[in-house]
């Protein structure tokens, strides 16, 4: 059995031996997502990547064989709560399957059409690189507690604005008077 460098994976080689790669790495390695999300709030603890590759080769009726990847990450990460602001801990999992074909332009095509991920056959992939993508497309748009930790108060003035507070469409009204009247 052949041993395959996740940081330039030979996919064809990869699905055909049916390899298989697994590892972690931490947050602060992946530099894209460790700027997206929060700086962990308890220092104990440095969040790792867990992630596991799996090669396979399937043969298709044309008679050709196709090379798939198949992917796995997990990781936790602590992110802003949007209500509260306090930090949230967030889980991120990814589960996907690539089919690789030759060409960018089969890629594409095939990209469109097909209810798989489809990508450009190389021997030179950098796993790091697809499962730090993989997990960006898996960040939430808004991190929050199911129920945060301390209750907001909202101030009755933070809500409803001073009787004499000027109107906002006053000055379009006054506007829209005066040219009326020409």
């Amino acid at each position: 059995m052949r041993e395959f460098d996740p940081s330039r994976l030979d996919v064809a080689a990869f699905a055909k031996d049916a390899g298989e790669l697994s590892g972690d790495w931490p947050v602060a390695k992946l530099e894209r997502l460790a700027d997206s999300v929060a700086a962990d709030w308890r220092p104990d603890r440095r969040p790792a990547v867990h992630w596991l590759a799996r090669g396979e080769q399937r043969g298709v009726p044309a008679g050709q064989r196709q090379a798939w990847l198949h992917l796995h990450a997990d990781v936790v990460v602590a992110m802003q709560c949007q209500r509260c602001l306090l930090p949230v801990e967030v889980a991120l999992k990814a589960r996907r399957s690539f089919l690789f074909v030759h060409g960018e332009a089969s890629a594409a095509e095939l990209d469109a059409d097909s209810e798989h991920d489809v990508l450009a056959l190389t021997r030179d992939l950098d796993l790091k690189q697809l499962v730090e993508d993989e997990l960006l497309l898996n960040l939430p748009l808004v991190p929050r507690h199911a129920t945060c930790p301390t209750p907001i108060e909202v101030k009755a003035a933070q809500i409803d604005p001073p009787d004499d507070a000027p109107h906002p469409f006053a000055g379009l009204a006054a506007w829209r008077k005066g040219r009326s009247q020409n």
